[in-house]
């Protein structure tokens, strides 16, 4: 069923933190209800909002490592490819600081 995806560890992490994050949202959602607010996103946002911003954000930053790592070998004269979780590390404290200033 899952044969046209690559299953990779990272890859099951990414997702993994997706799930959690939404599970988590949900229980603070429930507990705290959100009030809009503004941070340096140019619109008044919930935490739900910034939620998507970041995931979307974090998404666009990844497919962006991802397309031009085999250039970054080239460019810095590396033996291989750059790690996938230096992707990871980076979209997952974009999508923090969306959620924690946007």
């Amino acid at each position: 069923m899952f044969e046209w995806m690559a299953w990779t560890l990272p890859v099951a992490v990414f997702f993994g933190c997706i799930v959690m994050m939404l599970a988590g949202m949900t229980i603070w959602e429930i507990r705290s209800p959100t009030i809009e607010r503004r941070g340096f996103l140019p619109m008044a946002t919930t935490r739900g909002d910034r939620l998507f911003i970041g995931l979307l954000a974090a998404a666009w930053l990844n497919l962006a490592f991802v397309a031009l790592s085999e250039r970054m070998m080239e460019w810095l004269s590396l033996e291989t490819e750059p790690s996938i979780w230096i992707s990871f590390v980076a979209s997952m404290a974009l999508l923090a600081i969306v959620m924690r200033k946007g």
